[in-house]
């Protein structure tokens, strides 16, 4: 992998950049699709190419279970498999196996999330996590080399070390123990990735929760290794307003000649809020899930295709879109679909929204060459 940064802001610390990947160039800043099982959910990869989403975000986890990451690799990898040409990413396996551990981060931030016992998640030690299959109930142990192995298996472009995402109404004393484990388990993720790298790149993930010494900490402890790039995860507070302070302070910690990856937040507030700070690459469900909920995205704020207005409009959902809903179809027959619960709606309607993200990031990314972000 290699990351050219091309264009720097005189505004802020915004910045154009490509990463250039064995399956195709990523332009920075971008967004990033989550296709948890190998698949954006309602459509295929064929539709993803032709609306040029350049990386789509892939769950280890996911795909360990169902269909087992050994047929991924016997069919030639998850691109050959799933039929994708351009970029992938893997996460861990992490993220999954602690929310199962902790309960959904929606769950933590509204003080709910308390550690399960007698659930999925067996339990948590130096080794790695012993868990139960949701499938089948069958014992599981992923370890940093287990995850590191599958991901080998998928052969993703960029690969995830494994971590332990702590919950965020979590004690002092128990984040550090959760942080210096992570950092071991990190680096016997990349000391098992450098065996045979196979041309893939890998990211650590900055941990710390919203403690701004152990965030340095981590940066300090984690840039020192020789990984390819960054992501930022784990909790990063309640507000926006908190997550904002929280990344004005990690980010100039971190490499500017390597890319970053701010993980599982991609709403259009937060990347407003976050391309200034040189944020490169966002993955989120957010434009996926609004699609599948009626939720239409459009530069003149979110349009829900429910409202009975909607019925007797016989335009595309925005006149200057070209993307193929827009190009073929109208409000009144999405307004229709989305009424009679067709499956065919939902497919349309996730085309448009993605879409609307990709172009979204070219505006970004013309505006911030022009200085203007």
């Amino acid at each position: 992998m290699k990351f050219e940064v091309l264009h720097t802001s005189k505004k802020s610390r915004a910045r154009v950049g490509c990463i250039h990947t064995p399956h195709g160039v990523i332009d920075t800043p971008g967004f990033v699709a989550v296709g948890t099982n190998g698949t954006i959910k309602s459509i295929d990869n064929a539709a993803l190419h032709e609306i040029g989403l350049q990386l789509m975000f892939c769950n280890t986890y996911h795909l360990l279970l169902q269909p087992g990451t050994e047929i991924v690799r016997q069919a030639g990898g998850l691109h050959n498999f799933i039929h994708r040409k351009m970029p992938l990413i893997t996460d861990s396996g992490g993220f999954q196996v602690f929310s199962l551990a902790y309960g959904s981060v929606a769950d933590e931030l509204k003080s709910r999330g308390t550690k399960k016992t007698g659930g999925s998640v067996v339990k948590i030690t130096e080794e790695g996590v012993h868990f139960r299959s949701y499938r089948d109930g069958a014992k599981i142990i992923l370890t940093p080399e287990s995850s590191i192995a599958a991901q080998k298996d998928l052969g993703a472009d960029i690969i995830i070390p494994f971590d332990e995402l702590p919950p965020y109404h979590i004690a002092q004393d128990a984040l550090k123990t959760s942080l210096m484990r992570t950092h071991r388990w990190e680096k016997r993720s990349l000391d098992t990735h450098l065996k045979d790298p196979q041309n893939q790149a890998m990211y650590a993930v900055i941990h710390g929760g919203i403690d701004l010494e152990l965030r340095k900490n981590s940066c300090d402890y984690l840039t020192a290794l020789p990984f390819d790039g960054f992501a930022i995860g784990g909790s990063m507070g309640k507000t926006k307003a908190e997550m904002f302070e929280l990344l004005s302070f990690t980010l100039p910690k971190l490499p500017v000649d390597k890319p970053n990856h701010l993980l599982g937040i991609g709403d259009l507030k937060s990347i407003e809020m976050c391309i200034p700070l040189g944020i490169d690459t966002f993955d989120s469900s957010y434009p996926t899930r609004s699609a599948r909920h009626g939720v239409l995205l459009t530069k003149e704020g979110d349009l829900r295709i429910s409202k009975r207005e909607n019925a007797y409009k016989f335009l595309p959902i925005e006149n200057d879109c070209s993307c193929p809903t827009c190009s073929k179809f109208t409000l009144a027959y999405l307004h229709h679909l989305f009424k009679a619960r067709e499956l065919t709606y939902m497919s349309l309607a996730t085309i448009h929204n993605l879409h609307f993200m990709i172009q979204l990031m070219k505006r970004y990314r013309e505006n911030i060459c022009e200085d203007r972000i």
